[in-house]
């Protein structure tokens, strides 16, 4: 069992906790809120996961300091995910922290030194790469033979556009919370390509961006990666709404997962024979589809397995692939 306490009480730790519920060592323990009375509220929204004993904690330096907890989920927004990290790390808590990791590179070697230094595990909590049915597609690679592009897209229209509109600029959207298309949904094409292909010999790319009274907000944008011999071509937006599946394309074929946040169905298609599309059709085989648990169970999985390892690192979501991918992001940004 591992004993959790929760930072942060907004819609994705709701998100998160549907899943790490499904996990038997998994336990809520504990929450750290700006104020008490939401860290209450947000443990009576949710009995079936936290005891009515559970604590609450104003201040993540205290929570770090509880001997009661092992663990910490990080919910807040990006830009305290580096100084909630290495307070958590100081206490002597394992700590799954939310994507993105951290809001740039220099942030992120502080947060592996840290995990380092202390020997507790530190994991970014990206479930794309953990999700079943991408782990199924990339073991399917090595019958593409040499690959030759990768292509995914995330773009989805956000809730927050018309406040944005008007001058209300929501945390998923304020560059001084590391708020932006990139951050927010970019970064699920950006850290899929990074740990399939490893870190890219050059970056380029065209940020959308709208004004706002805290600097120019990113809400589009597409990125060209290149590796040698292949080229990686990612898109995002929160703006325009979009159902382009993910593709890695090889010679010997093509798989395509459906999305690339939350893959449900990855298939495999053969090549047809070269006859200018007049030839017969291959049909595409379907390499695993549909989830036996929700989507952030992987995730808390991953982590746990990880913890009782005793290693500080996952093999999957590791220091070094989320360190590439902010190093990737930053030469996007």
């Amino acid at each position: 069992m591992v004993r959790f306490g929760i930072i942060g009480t907004g819609r994705i730790s709701d998100w998160v906790l549907k899943g790490a519920v499904q996990d038997h060592r998994f336990r809520a323990v504990a929450v750290c809120s700006r104020s008490a009375e939401n860290a209450r509220a947000f443990i009576e929204k949710h009995p079936e996961v936290f005891d009515a004993d559970a604590l609450v904690f104003t201040s993540v330096d205290e929570m770090a300091a509880c001997p009661g907890i092992d663990a910490v989920y990080i919910g807040t927004p990006n830009s305290t995910h580096c100084p909630y990290t290495l307070a958590a790390l100081r206490g002597g808590k394992h700590v799954l922290c939310e994507k993105p990791l951290a809001c740039n590179a220099d942030e992120v070697r502080r947060m592996i030194e840290a995990s380092r230094s202390s020997g507790k595990c530190l994991m970014e909590a990206m479930i794309s790469t953990l999700n079943p049915n991408f782990r199924a597609a990339r073991e399917k690679m090595v019958d593409l033979g040499r690959i030759w592009h990768f292509s995914s897209s995330f773009c989805q229209f956000s809730s927050k556009y018309e406040a944005l509109k008007t001058g209300v600029v929501s945390n998923s959207f304020n560059p001084q919370m590391g708020g932006g298309a990139l951050a927010d949904i970019g970064v699920y094409t950006t850290f899929p390509a990074v740990a399939l292909f490893g870190r890219p010999e050059s970056v380029k790319s065209n940020l959308i961006k709208y004004p706002t009274e805290f600097g120019p907000a990113d809400v589009q944008g597409t990125v060209e990666l290149g590796y040698p011999g292949m080229t990686a071509v990612l898109s995002f937006s929160k703006v325009v709404d979009s159902q382009l599946p993910t593709e890695i394309c090889g010679e010997g074929g093509n798989i395509a997962m459906d999305a690339v946040h939350i893959c449900r169905r990855a298939t495999f298609l053969p090549h047809q024979a070269p006859s200018s599309g007049r030839g017969p059709s291959t049909c595409p085989a379907v390499i695993r589809e549909g989830l036996e648990n929700d989507e952030y169970f992987y995730e808390f999985e991953e982590f746990i397995n990880v913890v009782e390892s005793g290693e500080i690192e996952s093999k999957i979501n590791s220091h070094e692939v989320s360190l590439v991918n902010r190093e990737v992001m930053d030469a996007i940004a």
